[in-house]
């Protein structure tokens, strides 16, 4: 019996692919002689905030560097906090049956060590040592730093960089699902996460430095991936991109204040009564930025302060919040990716999703998930600085198809 080719699935967002995600594909793809699969956020991601780019073309650059298949995390995932963002997408890896290994960027490129500390975290003195910090005040990331570091010792000051937070999210997920993807790390090149300079050495700048690039006209070509440049400037020069929360502040900040504390208390990631802070602060509040920071305190992060306001624009509840992912949403693929689909089809343990017209065919939970999609993409249309039509979910309009299915080139 020939053995199965091995096949490596990577977790992105992509906002916007640079040179270091290239690295990271590269590297999979060397030992990957069966493709590699990428779980991408769609057009929201996990600061809060929408993609640089719709998900479409950043789908499209994935291909053109390395990834041979290209799925979408639900929206009400890709927003989340890192422990929820891991485990949607790896549930999307698990459910495609025939992924072998999971490959992620960290600073430590160290899997045995994140893979240890994973399973600290999920130990029920890890959990009763972060509530007895979380008691006095201390904010939860500093009270899980030093629950670490009382199991841990030393090798919990990896908990210090982002990237090895989320590996060790991606750890922690594969061993609660009983996944049979054995996980590998690539350690981190360039730029740091959120780094205020570039790495010259490398070129290799942060998805958040060029960002910051196109947000303000400035050149980005040479922190990208050649292959992908002509699909972002064609984006640019359609005014499709680059996409921000400013055009749609006041709609915030409107949808904020029509909300009652009850209505505010069933967002995401609400807890102790911070539904009476934004209450208080969003009154006072005409922008923002103001609103942000009036809220913001030790106990409460920029990012998971974002994460809830963008919640409320998006019409997210925590009471209807999906468990897990409900479909395998098909976003891109070449014809490597053609071949894994054929295995797909026979492996997988969630209805796969290539046609807007498909989700007529699956049950309630897919259909509201997908309704939640269509919404969020709705809603996103507004976010660019030439505004879209509704309704890009059921016909993709701006693209072509054949770029997406079975074309990369």
């Amino acid at each position: 019996m020939t053995e199965k080719p091995l096949i490596s699935g990577i977790v992105a967002e992509f906002n916007p692919l640079h040179l270091g995600h290239r690295y990271l594909m590269e590297q999979a793809k060397r030992s990957s002689p069966g493709g590699v699969a990428v779980v991408m956020s769609g057009n929201f991601v996990q600061r809060g905030e929408p993609s640089a780019f719709y998900k479409w073309p950043r789908a499209l650059a994935a291909l053109r560097c390395g990834a041979d298949l290209v799925l979408e995390l639900p929206v009400s995932f890709s927003v989340a906090g890192a422990e929820r963002f891991a485990f949607g997408a790896v549930s999307v890896l698990n459910a495609l049956g025939c992924v072998d290994r999971l490959v992620f960027g960290s600073e430590s490129g160290d899997v045995e060590t994140l893979s240890l500390i994973a399973e600290a975290l999920l130990s029920r003195r890890f959990e009763g040592e972060v509530k007895s910090r979380l008691t006095f005040g201390v904010p939860f990331a500093a009270a899980r730093q030093a629950a670490a570091a009382e199991l841990l010792g030393a090798p919990a000051t990896l908990l210090k960089e982002p990237n090895n937070v989320l590996g060790i999210e991606y750890c922690k997920a594969l061993l609660r699902t009983g996944s049979s993807m054995r996980p590998r790390t690539v350690q981190r090149i360039g730029s740091p996460h959120d780094a205020p300079s570039f790495a010259p050495e490398t070129r290799i700048a942060s998805a958040s430095q060029i960002r910051q690039r196109l947000l303000q006209n400035e050149s980005f070509s040479p922190y990208v991936p050649e292959e992908v440049v002509p699909i972002f400037q064609r984006e640019l020069e359609a005014g499709r991109a680059p996409a921000s929360l400013l055009p749609v502040e006041t709609a915030i900040l409107a949808r904020l204040r029509s909300m009652s504390r009850e209505e505010l208390s069933q967002l995401p990631d609400i807890s102790e009564g911070l539904e009476n802070r934004i209450y208080s602060s969003i009154r006072t509040s005409i922008s923002l930025e103001q609103l942000i920071f009036s809220i913001k305190s030790k106990r409460y992060s920029h990012a998971r302060i974002r994460r809830i306001l963008l919640s409320a624009f998006l019409g997210l509840n925590q009471r209807e919040l999906p468990k897990t992912p409900a479909y395998l949403r098909i976003l891109a693929f070449n014809e490597t990716g053609r071949e894994m689909l054929r295995t797909i089809k026979h492996t997988a343990s969630l209805p796969i999703v290539t046609n807007a017209g498909d989700f007529a065919l699956l049950g309630n939970d897919a259909k509201a998930m997908f309704e939640t999609e269509c919404r969020a993409t709705d809603l996103y249309s507004l976010c660019t600085p030439e505004k879209g039509p509704s309704g890009l979910e059921m016909t993709c309009a701006y693209w072509e198809r054949k770029d997406f299915f079975g074309n990369s080139n």
